[in-house]
C-alpha cells in the first residue's frame, strides 16, 4: 500500500500548477505587483507573494497524507507532530505575508518585531517537546525547548530569506535543500518526515514553472519564511540539526556578508548598458555578488546573465549538500 503515499505529492503538485496562474491574474488585478530588478527599466509587472499558493498546496498535500494515514493505513502515530509542524509553518508564512504587504522597499517589518513574531512560530514545537533535548551527548533539559528550538526556527526562517531576489533562485534553493533533507530523513527511518519534505518539493517544482526566468510571479517572504521554518522543524523533529546547519552554510556566509554591510546592502546586481549584471559595490555583500564576479572572470567581456548567477549559487549549494552527505551519512 506504500504506493498510495505518492498521492499527496501528485495532488499538491497539480493544485499548485492550477492555482498559481489564478493568483498571478488576481494579484495583477489588485495591484500586488513588484519590480523585476534585473530587467532593463525594472518593469513593475510581476505578481507578488506567489508563495501563498505554494503554502496552501503544501498544507493541502499534508492534510491528504493525514487522511490516508487515518482512513486507509489506519495509523495516526505522528498526527500531533504533523499538526505542530503545520502550525509553525503557517505562522511563519503569515509573518512573511505581512512583511510582503508592508513592502521591502519601505522596510517591511522591523528586524526586532520579525524575530519576536518568529519566536511565536516556534511555540507549537515547544509545547509538544519536539526533538531530543541533547546535543553532542550533552543533555540540555529545558534549554533545548526554550532556547534551541526558537533559535533554530528564527534562524532558518529569517536567513532563508537572505539569498533571494533573482528569478527562480529561492525556489531552486528550496528544492535542493528540502530534497536533501528528505533523503536524510528516509535514510534515518523517518519516512513520514521525508514524505513531508517531498510534498513541499512537489509544490516548489510546480511553482518554478511560473517563477523561472522570465518570472511571471515572485514567491515573496511568505515562501522563504515558511520554507525556512519547515527546514528547521524537520531538522528538530528528525534530530538532524547538525546536517541541516551544514546545508545552510551558503546562508551562513550570506549572513556574514550582509552583516559586513550593516544589513543594509541589497543582494541585487547592477545592470550595465546592455542589460548584463555587474557587482553593484566595491566589496561583496552577498554570495550573489560573488557569483557575478566568478561569471565575469569566466565570460570575460561577455554579459553575465541572471540565470548564470543562479546556476553558480545552486552549484555551490549542491556541493555543500554532497559534502554534508559524506560527512553526516545522508546517502553515502
Amino acid at each position: 500500500m506504500e504506493w498510495i503515499l505518492a498521492i499527496p505529492l501528485i495532488i499538491s503538485f497539480f493544485v499548485c500548477v492550477f492555482f498559481t496562474p489564478v493568483w498571478i491574474r488576481k494579484a495583477k488585478e489588485v495591484g500586488l505587483i513588484w519590480e523585476d530588478m534585473h530587467k532593463v527599466g525594472h518593469p513593475k509587472d510581476v505578481a507578488g507573494s506567489g508563495g501563498m499558493i505554494v503554502l496552501m498546496s503544501f498544507i493541502f498535500g499534508i492534510l491528504v497524507y493525514i487522511a490516508i494515514e487515518t482512513f486507509v493505513l489506519k495509523t495516526n502515530l505522528v498526527t500531533i507532530k504533523i499538526f505542530a509542524l503545520l502550525t509553525t509553518v503557517l505562522i511563519a508564512g503569515l509573518i512573511g505575508f505581512v512583511d510582503d504587504i508592508f513592502g521591502w522597499a519601505r522596510g517591511g517589518l522591523s528586524a526586532r518585531f520579525r524575530i519576536i513574531l518568529l519566536i511565536f512560530a516556534s511555540i507549537p514545537l515547544v509545547v509538544i517537546q519536539a526533538g531530543e533535548p541533547a546535543m553532542m551527548g550533552i543533555k540540555l533539559g529545558l534549554i533545548y525547548p526554550l532556547l534551541i528550538i526558537p533559535l533554530g526556527v528564527v534562524g532558518a526562517a529569517a536567513t532563508f530569506n537572505f539569498i533571494a531576489g533573482y528569478n527562480g533562485l529561492e525556489t531552486r534553493q528550496g528544492i535542493l535543500i528540502t530534497s536533501a533533507l528528505g533523503i536524510v530523513m528516509i535514510r534515518q527511518g523517518e519516512g513520514w518526515l521525508g514524505l513531508i519534505c517531498f510534498i513541499l518539493v512537489a509544490c516548489l517544482i510546480a511553482f518554478y514553472f511560473y517563477n523561472k526566468f522570465p518570472a511571471k510571479v515572485f514567491p515573496g517572504d511568505i515562501l522563504t519564511y515558511s520554507v525556512g521554518a519547515l527546514i528547521a522543524v524537520i531538522a528538530i523533529i528528525g534530530n538532524s540539526e547538525k546536517i541541516a546547519v551544514f546545508f545552510f552554510i551558503p546562508y551562513i556566509i550570506e549572513v556574514i556578508l550582509k552583516c559586513r554591510g550593516g544589513l543594509k546592502k541589497a543582494s541585487f546586481a547592477k545592470l550595465n548598458s546592455t542589460g548584463g549584471l555587474e557587482v553593484p559595490y566595491e566589496k561583496f555583500y552577498g554570495i550573489e555578488h560573488i557569483a557575478i564576479a566568478i561569471m565575469k572572470k569566466i565570460k570575460k567581456d561577455k554579459d553575465v546573465k541572471e540565470s548564470e548567477v543562479i546556476f553558480v549559487i545552486n552549484l555551490f549549494q549542491l556541493l555543500i549538500i554532497l559534502v554534508g552527505f559524506a560527512l553526516f551519512g545522508g546517502i553515502f
